[in-house]
């Protein structure tokens, strides 16, 4: 884990997310949490996991998804070498 992020705003806004019970209120929560870039953002990111763990090329992310080849690096990097978030929650879909 890593130090920088782990502080007090960041754990009280982790358990405010985990008391999330449904799309709904994710929507609602991110929305006023998040501005739509960033939401958009995140969601990309997300997208380009799944997709370089289903061993697409960096081409065709790039093209479904808009990421530039810089973010689609850094995702996959996160996934080589991160603390295995991806995979948790892709093995609990």
């Amino acid at each position: 884990m890593n130090k920088k992020i782990k502080t007090e705003a960041v754990d009280s806004l982790f358990d405010a997310i985990l008391t999330l019970k449904d799309r709904n209120e994710c929507y609602a929560f991110f929305e006023d949490l998040c501005t739509v870039n960033e939401l958009l953002s995140l969601s990309q990111r997300f997208e380009v996991a799944s997709m370089l763990r289903d061993k697409k090329t960096y081409l065709d992310i790039a093209e479904k998804t808009g990421a530039s080849t810089a973010t689609i690096s850094r995702v996959n990097r996160s996934l080589n070498y991160g603390n295995d978030g991806y995979e948790l929650v892709f093995n609990r879909l």
